[in-house]
């Protein structure tokens, strides 16, 4: 028999009655994370028929599930990952991989779409962002695994690289080891494959963190090994950010800069100082690199 493209969205019930496909695949997914079980699903599925309710409503309903349980099935049904709190060693403070939804994960969805027109795309065919700010407290790392989360969650695989061998944070946010990492590779000892460590539960999500802390941080960033390490992360990934130390007090993060080709400068209310910003856009553009923007962190 043809089904038409209304029938082909629907799965029969035993009461001659049908349930949105979409609704299914909800009830398939809580119960594979282990949020529901079979029986649940069938009794939501039965009120869900008797009132004419979608699923997560009938769900909530019942007390079977909760919205959290609802928002994590629909994330996992539209290809938007997440991580649950509790089950994950990545730091809460990267509020993009637990609560997308949220109103901070929302602005830096925002920003992720003024960096899409802006650099990552075709025109442009942009694919390394240097993270830099005058200070080491305007919130740079923050906004840097952040965004890195939100590219991911687009599908795209993306590249988060600690370059701040100073002051590395990103494997502590992570829950990464940071025996192996960005400063080794840079003196030769380590190869890509055994340094990049992938995210799990974000799955086109990796990190590179720093590394082992060395003496010479400028030095080895000055090497050209560097942009031969980066070209060949560009091959096979799609967006890579890199964090940086503060340009104020290093100049580590105008090699990063000058070899990414594009920056975004951060900035935090009421303790960047104007100055300090635009003395670091001037130092960033004069290496060579392109200031895509400022971001105002208010978090």
């Amino acid at each position: 028999m043809k089904m038409t493209t209304e029938q082909s969205n629907v799965i029969p019930v035993g009461t001659g009655l049908v349930v949105p496909r979409s609704e299914r695949i909800i009830g398939a997914i809580l119960v594979q994370a282990g949020r529901l079980t079979s029986d649940g699903t069938e009794r939501i599925m039965k009120l869900q028929r008797e009132q004419g309710l979608r699923f997560g409503d009938a769900g909530i309903q019942l007390g079977l599930i909760t919205a959290e349980d609802l928002s994590l099935a629909l994330a996992r049904q539209f290809d938007c990952p997440y991580l649950l709190q509790g089950d994950s060693e990545v730091s809460e403070k990267v509020v993009a991989a637990y609560n997308p939804f949220g109103q901070e994960a929302l602005s830096l969805s925002a920003l992720r779409g003024q960096l899409m027109l802006r650099l990552f795309n075709p025109v442009n065919d942009g694919k390394t962002l240097a993270v830099i700010s005058a200070g080491r407290h305007d919130g740079r790392s923050f906004l840097a695994s952040n965004l890195a989360v939100v590219f991911s969650q687009l599908g795209l695989k993306t590249l988060l690289i600690d370059a701040d061998m100073r002051h590395p944070v990103q494997h502590g946010l992570f829950g990464l080891e940071n025996r192996n990492g960005l400063s080794a590779m840079l003196a030769g000892r380590s190869s890509t494959d055994a340094a990049i460590q992938h995210v799990a539960g974000l799955p086109t999500l990796s990190v590179l963190p720093a590394g082992a802390q060395p003496p010479n941080p400028l030095e080895l960033l000055a090497r050209p090994l560097f942009p031969a390490i980066l070209a060949s992360l560009v091959a096979e990934f799609e967006i890579i950010l890199l964090d940086s130390p503060a340009i104020t007090e290093y100049a580590d993060a105008q090699n990063i800069s000058a070899q990414a080709g594009a920056a975004l400068i951060v900035a935090r209310k009421n303790i960047s100082r104007i100055a300090q910003v635009r003395s670091t856009a001037k130092t960033v553009s004069d290496c060579g690199a392109t200031v895509v923007g400022t971001v105002l962190n208010d978090y």
